[in-house]
């Protein structure tokens, strides 16, 4: 039973939830919605859930960076805008190289994306730890900064490129299961390793908890938020590099767009506290999956594209509701005791005990 009760308090466990009902809703829509084939062209295992996992790789990337960030008391909104910077980059280089089979060319391709993203990450620490703006304020700037950066690589147009070392990160399979979110896992369960053996997680939960008791304490903020910031904006490169590896094509105005309010919802969704001081690297990633669910579903059940936002901030309104301990005592409260709560009874006086004489107030 405390058992129950612990997950109950758990934040992520609403978010599984979430994505068990919503993965419901499109069985009874389909019954074979679930259902796994083999892709007599490919030989690869193809199904809505592999779709699933597939599109939620590049949201984990920006979900996990966006994790430290935000446990630093801060937010990062150029994520979705460091996503078409990394796309633009490895679509102009490989059109340019135009290799279709060269691993050499992806890999340069690869390492041309992480190296932009992480001087632009370090413009946004620059000027978050040593210039003293407001994360919110240099992260917006950096937002329409890099946009800008990835229409001038691609002179303003949608660039596409042909390179099948690059196209299989997204539509290649390792052990049944979509080549990108392998990789994101891993990454995932790298970052984790190393923030959670090390002390580097409690310092930027420290950080985010109270900055000046962290700098009399020996920690040197300034560096990490650096190094938050790098890595934010790097997760964020990766994550364009699944989402272009896709289509083979880079919209400089589309891809990424509006994908840093996915990945704040996903860390919300996940636990991490937005005033900063703890996170969670399992429920910002179980976030993301319901997101990533969400957006399919949205698909799947035909719903018009006016009214998506509106359903979408329905179900992340009910699950950030489901985990306030607050609303769940006062529904399930009320479940338990059969409606209104019942009023509380007055303690009753032990009639054995001796009574006190009133004090009289002259």
């Amino acid at each position: 039973m405390s058992r129950v009760k612990t997950a109950l308090r758990t934040p992520w466990f609403w978010a599984i939830v979430g994505i068990a009902v919503l993965l419901l809703i499109n069985t009874l829509k389909n019954p074979a919605y679930l259902a796994l084939s083999i892709n007599p062209t490919t030989g690869q295992l193809t199904g809505n859930v592999l779709d699933i996992l597939r599109v939620s790789a590049p949201i984990i990337m920006i979900a996990l960076g966006m994790t430290f960030v935000i446990a630093t008391e801060g937010i990062d909104l150029s994520v979705g805008s460091m996503m078409a910077v990394g796309g633009a980059v490895a679509m102009q280089t490989l059109s340019t190289v135009n290799d279709p089979t060269s691993v050499g060319a992806m890999l340069t391709a690869i390492g041309l994306a992480l190296a932009l993203a992480i001087v632009l990450g370090a413009i946004n620490g620059l000027l978050v730890a040593v210039v003293g703006l407001q994360p919110f304020i240099s992260t917006l700037i950096m937002m329409m900064a890099a946009r800008g950066i990835a229409r001038v690589i691609t002179d303003g147009q949608n660039t596409n490129a042909t390179n099948e070392p690059f196209r299989q990160l997204a539509n290649g399979q390792i052990l049944g299961l979509p080549t990108s979110f392998v990789i994101a896992i891993a990454i995932v369960v790298i970052i984790a390793l190393f923030m959670r053996r090390t002390a580097l997680g409690l310092m930027i939960e420290s950080i985010g908890i109270n900055p000046h008791a962290s700098r009399l304490a020996g920690i040197r903020p300034r560096p990490i938020l650096f190094g938050v910031y790098i890595l934010s904006a790097a997760l964020a490169a990766v994550g364009g590099l699944f989402s272009v590896s896709e289509v083979m094509t880079v919209s400089v105005s589309g891809t990424g767009n509006l994908m840093e309010l996915d990945a704040i919802l996903a860390v919300v969704i996940g636990g991490t506290s937005l005033a900063g001081g703890k996170f969670s690297i399992l429920g910002s990633t179980i976030g993301a999956l319901l997101i990533a669910t969400l957006n399919k579903t949205v698909l799947f059940l035909g719903i018009p594209a006016a009214a998506t936002p509106a359903f979408k901030a329905l179900v992340i309104i009910v699950l950030v509701l489901l985990q306030s301990e607050r609303v769940r005592s006062f529904a399930f409260g009320r479940a338990r005791s059969g409606g209104t709560p019942a009023a509380p009874v007055a303690p009753v006086a032990d009639q054995s005990a001796p009574v006190k004489e009133k004090e009289v107030v002259a």
